[in-house]
């Protein structure tokens, strides 16, 4: 098979959050066709534990510590040097090396970069066909961060966002194509870099609806009597420990003095202080990392989603829908999700009366199914058929064609 480089800004396993969901699945339909040289960093220790499940899909690896603290430290030679902080905070030079190295020794023509941080190592190779998938605009995220923020941290992230912006169109315009995680990402980024246009494509995520099947048997992780609503999701995440701390305090006491047997567990990795803080509040439950979060699902009477900070595809959305479950959830979590055919099992709240008239008739009855929500998913979110855009835009360099 023939080389191509794939480099991405975290280990692409386990598939237990957002990017890595995306990431581990391209990365798996790539070695398919390709012998995968990748470069990735490793923020979590525990991930070092998955190595080998990674390095059996590749050529060969180049897998880095990367230490948050450090990192941190490190970005802020963007401050001196006009750069968004994102770059320094992950750009190593043996990674620089190791990419120039593989690149010559296997006369690689095809790149693969996975969120913008990476791009950066392929920016001295355009000999290379270099394909670029944004998956969400991160400018756009920091700029939201900025709203939420107080001085001087607010202008901080205003400036991330202006920097990263330019570094996006910067890429987008010199490597041959971009990918975002849905048309309407794809849509935003061509407003902000009309010059680009031509050359932004998107795919939708895909969900293993083997994995988060309805009809698997899983022992119920609630007590009896109890309405347990959800929501899933890695809690060290800024935008989702927001989301729960504010559904936690504005939105869910409201909610349970009408039912008091009514439950909200937080499930999902590396909870923040603030948010194991909401586990000390009566009905309330912060579990931490679990083995698997399709029990949490199967048995919750319905799943919450209520980011106000999101961009592009929520696969936590994703999954619930592929369980059957009814879904609340912001229109900010919603968004990219043409969800108007779900019918009332899947509803958008944004105010705190958008939330509690949303939920009343929810919080009285027993626990549902809606096959639609599954069905839906399985029409829309198929990783083989959406990633055939990646292989399109690839091909291009056999036929030396423009790609589609």
């Amino acid at each position: 098979m023939e080389p191509l480089l794939f480099l991405v800004h975290r280990i692409p396993y386990p598939p237990n959050k957002g990017d890595k969901i995306r990431s581990y699945h391209l990365l798996q339909h790539l070695a398919r066709h390709y012998a995968v040289h990748l470069g990735a960093f490793i923020d979590d220790p525990e991930d070092w534990s998955h190595q080998d499940k990674v390095k059996a899909l590749c050529a060969s690896t180049c897998l880095l510590p990367l230490h948050p603290g450090r990192s941190k430290r490190t970005s802020l030679k963007g401050l001196w040097t006009g750069q968004a902080l994102t770059l320094p905070y992950y750009y190593q030079a043996p990674l620089q090396q190791w990419v120039d190295a593989v690149i010559q020794r296997e006369q690689i023509r095809r790149i693969v970069v996975f969120s913008s941080s990476m791009a950066q190592y392929a920016e001295k190779h355009p000999q290379a066909y270099r394909l670029m998938d944004f998956v969400d605009l991160d400018s756009d995220k920091w700029t939201q961060y900025a709203h939420s923020k107080s001085w001087p941290m607010n202008q901080l992230y205003r400036r991330e966002g202006r920097r990263l912006l330019d570094y996006e169109r910067h890429i987008a315009a010199s490597f041959d194509a971009s990918l975002f995680v849905s048309a309407h990402e794809a849509g935003v980024f061509c407003e902000r870099a009309p010059l680009c246009a031509s050359k932004v494509h998107w795919y939708n995520n895909g969900v293993d609806t083997h994995y988060f099947d309805p009809a698997l048997s899983h022992l119920n992780p609630y007590p009896p009597a109890q309405i347990a609503l959800v929501f899933t999701g890695a809690m060290d995440y800024w935008p989702n420990a927001e989301a729960v701390e504010w559904f936690g305090k504005t939105i869910f006491p409201p909610l349970r003095r009408l039912r008091p047997n009514l439950h909200f567990y937080i499930v999902g990795s590396n909870p923040t202080d603030s948010v194991r803080q909401l586990g000390r509040q009566e009905g309330i439950h912060v579990t931490g990392r679990v083995p698997d979060v399709r029990p949490y699902l199967a048995h919750a009477h319905w799943v919450v989603a209520p980011l106000r900070i999101a961009r592009g595809i929520q696969n936590k959305i994703l999954e619930a829908l592929a369980m059957e479950k009814p879904v609340m959830a912001s229109a900010q979590a919603m968004e990219g999700l043409d969800t108007q055919s779900l019918g009332p099992g899947c509803l958008t709240a944004t105010t705190p009366e958008e939330w509690m008239t949303g939920a009343q008739p929810w919080i009285q009855g027993s626990p549902q199914r809606i096959s639609s929500h599954r069905q839906w998913v399985m029409q829309h979110f198929d990783w083989t058929t959406n990633l055939k855009v990646v292989d399109d835009l690839l091909s291009s360099v056999q036929t030396g064609q423009t790609a589609p």
